[in-house]
């Protein structure tokens, strides 16, 4: 586990390339403080004074010491190399100082000043790599600036000393597109004018050499009314007399790396503007050093994933940043891979092109790949170079490409993970997901200019939207909104905002940006199976899917379909986001659906989403009988178990299978009903309801309820409509509706007693109950109660009656009748224990808690209150835990412990929001702020 320290652009912490959280910028800084003066104690008051400089809070030593309290943590949970320790007076970090980045650049730019000229381009290099942008960011305390301007002139001293080694290495050609930016920032530095003079005189462009030497003279005179130094003023008189010794260039110093072949600098242009990708590039900074240790191998990188995420863009920015490191060439092969307009590159056709830019006529090439293999392996040998080979097919397109040196660095981009090289040479993978949302607005804002993205923020948001953080999508949008400068942004998100057009408005005439060519060519590579897979996981509803889920929607075993879910993987066409839950990226999902519908006869398609609408009913029933066992089943011919249903087997497991099924259960909903698949709706709503009663979740139980009943004639009978009708009307009671609640429940009422149902008759008059309970009306709420209860008490099902019991209660209760509210609950509470039923019992205790509580005997209701909560938790509802909170609330507050109350009455508001209950949270907000501020 490797940890990296980042003060050179920023302030972060990686392990293992991931950045660690720090905190707010201030608590940074107290990690910046301590980092700058590693492993050496820093007294408190000096740490105080670089955080906040003169203007320190009143109570600064226990504010710093909760900062490096939550330091402590962060770094702990993250890594066992790092400690902060306190000592007298005094905080030590302790850390390998070659984990800051700073230490880093110092360690290296010392080294490189005792080494020989080849040896001292690469340290030099390396160590100006390590520069990400301004030293701690954009932190402004006075201390930190003084130091920021100080290790800013370290760095540009080292970079002067650099471009002296590359003057002295005849390296002056590429000097020239770097020295004229630098001048610009640093326009009065003689050092770095003479530099560009030299430069520019070797160069052959003597006139401009003069030039810029008296543009210097002005502007010094200008500015400082002072002449160049003497060593420039030499410099130009040599310049004028064109003194022969400027042309000079010594020998090389013989190295064990170089060789007499010309150095290839075969790497592309620079890619366009790059953004984000901090991790990888810290990833891949790492691999610099790694063929330095003793026993080293050559140094593999892969970069995968899916095309059009900016493999080949990361990799060539990463390539020409660090160009410098590999003073010994760089070669670059596309080895068209997965290229739509062309077949892959062979590797002897490579490898021919390598030799070629290593110095070889074509007449000392051999013929045969393992020959040119072995030559090139040999050219390369000792050299420090890096070989970018860009869009691999597979591990043995590539094998015949590696070189044999630990000298040597090679970084592969490729749509396939290349297991092969990981396990057998120890490649290092490293798979790229979508860019943020931040990241994907900053390159808009760099292709279209910061005042056009900030004129539309809507069509913007949109447009990312639309483009799910995949780059290639991104640069397209950007391109075609760069074509039409004076057309508005919202023109194109309208565009894209239908679904079924997408790939359309993302496609160009050129096939490698093509979004649809690029991910054709991977979906060609797949075998006829795993390409059957990949279309239906296309047409699945919801995010994701589990294994389970797959092997439905694909009829076959669960064995088979991982096997082809892996294939999947390995090309990047879909994630395995944690162990067995898949999902595919938004537009890769949207190629999937079309190839699904292009490939797979519609019966075919029907029949596979019929199939997985079966399981999720299925298995959503068989979780409903764990959370309520004692509910009116959904059919009779449905036993607790479905054959072809997830065994979920307790009542932990089917919560934890909602959850994670919850939003894909939804859209299979909306899917089934779509395609006239009615049952396995019916079905699926009813057996979410009391998942998403207990959740809180009341707005998509109305929703499922409401879209099914839509569908009239799709209910199988009398009892069902009456059951769904029931059921909405608890839920419009639930959420203040009154009038829709009353509506809803007295058609179900009609259509039990026409089907003969006196059970569900029962139920309804409970609801019924709640609805007037809901209004206001607790008299006409006992009314119905009492009718629920006198049909209970015929129908010999013992949790029933409880349930039924404990409502009369509750409303006498309300009404005031202490006495015959504490007869029927107590009856009910023993029914419910007696039959195991916990769900009646936390209803009940809590009936108990509130009437306790009316009556002043404030500690038994806090005990009733606490047992009910205990339940209502166990069972996962977290519906009634808000209520019996915000109640245990009131309790506290009325036996004068408000802290007690505060934390109750917190908790309760808490739930409510996410339930997006308003009106509670509103009641219990003005309770907490009657209560006054917390101690």
């Amino acid at each position: 586990m490797s940890v990296d320290f980042v003060l050179l652009g920023g302030i972060e912490a990686r392990v293992d390339g991931v950045p660690v959280d720090l905190g707010h910028v201030r608590q940074r800084s107290v990690l910046a403080g301590l980092l700058v003066d590693a492993n050496a104690p820093v007294p408190t008051a000096r740490l105080v004074d670089r955080v906040w400089g003169d203007r320190p809070p009143q109570r600064a030593h226990a504010t710093l010491y909760s900062y490096v309290s939550r330091l402590r943590g962060a770094l702990a949970a993250a890594t066992q190399d790092v400690r902060i320790t306190r000592r007298t007076g005094a905080y030590v970090l302790t850390v390998d100082p070659s984990a800051v980045d700073v230490h880093r650049f110092r360690d290296l730019v010392a080294r490189a000043r005792t080494a020989g000229e080849d040896r001292a381009a690469t340290l030099f290099a390396q160590a100006l790599a390590l520069w990400r942008g301004d030293a701690f960011g954009d932190l402004d305390v006075p201390w930190f600036n003084a130091l920021r301007a100080s290790w800013h002139r370290e760095r540009h001293a080292a970079e002067l000393d650099l471009t002296d080694v590359r003057l002295r290495l005849g390296r002056h050609a590429e000097l020239l597109a770097e020295l004229p930016a630098r001048t610009e920032r640093h326009p009065l530095d003689e050092r770095l004018a003479g530099q560009l003079m030299l430069a520019l005189y070797r160069g052959g462009r003597r006139a401009d050499a003069l030039a810029h030497y008296q543009h210097l003279q002005r502007r010094l005179s200008a500015e400082l009314g002072a002449e160049p130094g003497p060593e420039l003023r030499r410099l130009h008189q040599r310049i004028l007399t064109t003194d022969p010794a400027l042309s000079l260039r010594p020998a090389p110093a013989p190295s064990a790396h170089r060789s007499p072949h010309p150095v290839p600098r075969q790497l592309p242009s620079p890619p366009g503007p790059f953004v984000g990708r901090t991790r990888e590039i810290a990833a891949l900074d790492r691999t610099l050093h790694a063929g330095d240790a003793p026993g080293a191998t050559v140094v593999i990188s892969t970069i995968g994933g899916i095309g059009g995420i900016g493999k080949t863009w990361l990799a060539l920015h990463w390539a020409h940043h660090n160009a410098a490191a590999f003073p010994d060439g760089q070669l670059y092969a596309d080895l068209r891979g997965f290229s739509p307009a062309g077949d892959p590159a062979s590797a002897s056709e490579v490898l021919q092109n390598f030799l070629h830019a290593l110095g070889l006529a074509s007449t000392e090439i051999p013929a045969d790949l393992p020959g040119r293999a072995a030559v090139y392996r040999s050219l390369v040998a000792d050299r420090r170079m890096l070989i970018v080979l860009d869009d691999a097919r597979d591990a043995e397109q590539v094998l015949p490409l590696l070189p044999g040196s630990p000298s040597c660095t090679v970084l592969i981009t490729s749509r396939r993970r290349l297991a092969g090289l990981v396990t057998a040479y120890g490649a290092r993978p490293l798979a790229l997901d979508v860019v943020s949302e931040a990241e994907a607005r900053d390159m808009l804002v760099r292709r279209l200019g910061a005042e056009r993205v900030a004129r539309e923020p809507q069509a913007v948001a949109a447009l990312l939207g639309s483009c799910a953080g995949l780059p290639l999508a991104i640069s397209v949008v950007a391109a075609r909104a760069s074509t039409h400068p004076g057309f508005p942004l919202a023109a194109l998100a309208e565009e894209l905002r239908d679904r079924s057009a997408r790939l359309d408005a993302l496609g160009t005439d050129d096939p490698v940006a093509d979004l649809r060519a690029v991910l054709s060519s991977s979906y060609d590579a797949l075998d006829a199976a795993t390409a059957r897979v990949f279309g239906l996981m296309g047409q699945a509803p919801g995010p994701d899917i589990s294994l389970a889920a797959a092997s439905a929607l694909t009829a076959l075993p669960v064995p088979r379909v991982r096997s082809h879910l892996r294939g999947l993987e390995e090309a990047h066409l879909v994630q395995e986001t944690r162990p067995g839950r898949y999902r595919m990226h938004d537009l890769v999902r949207l190629y999937a659906a079309e190839r699904a519908a292009q490939d797979q006869p519609g019966d075919a398609l029907d029949s596979a989403l019929r199939g997985l609408a079966d399981f999720y009913a299925a298995t959503a029933h068989d979780g409903d009988r764990l959370l309520s066992p004692q509910r009116t089943p959904f059919g009779t011919d449905l036993p607790d178990v479905t054959p072809g249903a997830h065994p979920l087997g307790t009542v932990e497991t089917a919560l934890s299978w909602f959850e994670a099924e919850h939003l894909c259960l939804l859209d299979t909903h909306r899917c089934a009903m779509a395609r006239g698949h009615y049952p396995q709706a019916w079905q699926l709503a009813w057996s979410l309801d009391t998942f998403h009663w207990r959740q809180g979740n009341l707005d998509d139980r109305t929703a499922m309820l409401r879209a099914t009943l839509a569908a009239g004639d799709s209910m199988g009978d009398r009892a069902q409509r009456a059951l769904a009708h029931r059921l909405l009307g608890r839920a419009h009671a639930a959420q203040g509706r009154h009038e829709e609640a009353l509506a809803d429940l007295h058609v179900a009422l009609t259509l039990f007693e026409e089907a003969g149902d006196p059970a569900g008759r029962a139920q309804t008059h409970l609801n019924l109950a709640l609805a007037w309970e809901k209004h206001g009306d607790d008299r006409q709420a006992l009314a119905h109660a009492l009718k629920n209860l006198r049909v209970r008490r015929t129908l010999h099902s013992p949790p029933r009656e409880a349930e039924a019991l404990n409502a009369v209660g509750w409303y006498h209760a309300r009404l005031g009748h202490h006495e015959r509210s504490r007869r029927y609950c107590e009856e009910a509470l023993a029914l419910c224990r007696r039959h195991r039923f916990r769900e009646g019992e936390a209803f009940t205790l809590d009936s108990l808690g509130y009437l306790a509580h009316r009556t002043g005997a404030h500690a038994l209701a806090l005990a009733h209150y606490g047992r009910a909560l205990a339940l209502r938790r166990e069972l996962g509802d977290a519906f009634e835990e808000a209520d019996t909170l915000a109640k245990m609330g009131d309790v506290c507050h009325a036996l004068g412990r408000p802290a007690e109350a505060r934390e109750a009455w917190e908790q309760a508001r808490s739930r409510y929001l996410a339930q997006r209950r308003l009106g509670q949270a509103a009641e219990v907000e003005g309770k907490l702020a009657r209560s006054g501020p917390p101690d």
